[in-house]
Parts: structure tokens; C-alpha cells; sequence
């Protein structure tokens, strides 16, 4: 029997979600920043403020930005690890990695190294980072487990662990005012803005298909990390689990 795992509201086989995401994150590469702010009306810059201003990360840290799309948290890790530092910007879409290394560029930032890569399986040596970080990329991994395992297996003793993700909202009259918003306009401006209404469909299906906090804090326990906490930002809009590795 085949195993089948959700794509947005939709059952598909586990071995055909990646792909299928592959063909939404190539399709909005060129438009993301641009919905991003659309979307949140500029609001994600502040939830990666928050992250960032979280992470702990100090002159000469080693970070590792999974599903670091066009490299907003990339910019800001770089800046706080100076030049003894290493920033890795990885991303298992090749067209995100194309527009993060122009954003980058276009900051006047060209020392930050990209790596394809499949955040189930890391190609990085164990406890090497002292910060990893993913943000808004992991309810599209098929198997989280695995990827939080990673991500446990690649941190140094002591090391952070950030996600930063779409999560539960708290109060029951922001959540059906979200709902509306996220089904009967989101998805138009995916269309107006981006000429792809499909993709953003998916996009606000796949929030409502993530664990919620309490869920997501159990997962990342379970791979291994002892101490995990969350905030909840915007009403549990979004969510910020913080990690560490002892």
C-alpha cells in the first residue's frame, strides 16, 4: 500500500510531494519578497526581527538558514557573526537560491555560501552550527521528524535551534477573520500580484495542515532536544519555537 502524505488539503503519495512544492516555489521565486510583504502588509519583517534578536548568535558563530529563500534572515545572521563568523544559506529549490543570491548581492553581501539541500538529510558534519534557523519552509518538508533529527544532529552542544512558522491563532474571532482573509484573498492576490492563484491556494491550505504549537514543541523534544519553549506573535498567527541542544 502506498503511503500518502497532505499537500495542502490534498492526499498525494509521499514520493510526489516534493516535487509538488518544487513546482510552487518555482513558480513564486521571482514574486516572493513582494508577496511576502503583500500578504503580511510588511508585518514578516518584524516576526524575523523577533528571530533574529532570539537567536543569541554572537561575533564568530557558525549559522546554518534552512529554506532560506531570498535570504532575509541570511542578511541580518551575517551581520551579527562578522567576519570570523560563517553564514550557509540553504535551500532545496533551486530557483529560491537563485533569488537569494541576487538579493544578497544586491546588499552588498557576497560571503554567505548557498547549499542545495534537503532538510531531511543535511550534508554537514555533526555539531558543527551553533545556530540553525528555518523559517516559513518547514510545513512544506514532508517528514519533519527526520528534518528536526537533522537539525539536532548538525548543531553544536549548547547550539540554538529557531523555527519560525505560521502556527494556531489564539483567539476564535482573529481566527475566523484570518480564515477569510487567508481563503478569499490571499489567493487573488497570488493572482493579481503573481499570476498564480493555484500556488497561494496551496500556500494558505498548507499553514492549516502544520502542527500547532504544542504539537510542533512535542516534535522537536522528541528528536532529541531537551529544552524548547514557543511564542506566539501576532495571536499565534505565527509562532517562534526556540531550541537548544545540551
Amino acid at each position: 500500500m502506498e503511503k500518502t502524505t497532505h499537500f495542502g488539503y490534498k492526499q498525494v503519495d509521499v514520493e510526489k510531494k516534493q516535487g509538488l512544492v518544487k513546482e510552487v516555489f518555482d513558480s513564486v521565486a521571482g514574486k516572493y519578497d513582494l508577496m511576502n510583504d503583500v500578504m503580511s502588509m510588511g508585518t514578516h519583517r518584524l516576526w524575523k526581527n523577533y528571530t533574529i534578536s532570539s537567536s543569541n548568535v554572537k561575533e564568530g558563530d557558525h549559522v546554518l538558514d534552512i529554506a532560506g529563500g531570498t535570504g532575509d534572515l541570511a542578511i541580518k545572521f551575517r551581520k551579527k557573526v562578522g567576519p570570523s563568523g560563517k553564514v550557509i544559506l540553504s535551500d532545496i529549490n533551486e530557483s529560491m537560491l537563485h533569488e537569494g543570491r541576487k538579493n544578497l548581492i544586491n546588499h552588498g553581501i557576497i560571503d554567505v555560501e548557498f547549499v542545495q539541500a534537503n532538510a531531511e538529510s543535511l550534508p554537514f558534519e555533526d555539531n558543527t552550527f551553533d545556530c540553525v534557523s528555518i523559517a516559513f519552509g518547514l510545513r512544506n518538508v514532508t517528514d519533519k521528524d527526520a528534518a528536526l533529527k537533522q537539525m539536532y544532529r548538525v548543531l553544536k552542544k549548547g547550539g540554538t535551534l529557531l523555527i519560525l512558522e505560521f502556527s494556531k491563532v489564539e483567539n476564535q474571532m482573529l481566527e475566523k477573520a484570518y480564515d477569510f482573509y487567508s481563503f478569499n484573498l490571499i489567493p487573488k492576490f497570488g493572482e493579481y500580484f503573481a499570476n498564480d492563484e493555484d500556488s497561494y491556494q496551496y500556500l494558505a491550505e498548507s499553514i492549516r495542515k502544520h502542527p500547532d504549537q504544542e504539537t510542533l514543541k512535542a516534535m522537536v523534544l522528541d528528536a532529541g532536544f531537551e529544552f524548547c519553549e514557543f511564542h506566539n506573535l501576532t495571536g499565534g498567527i505565527v509562532a517562534l519555537h526556540k531550541a537548544v541542544k545540551t
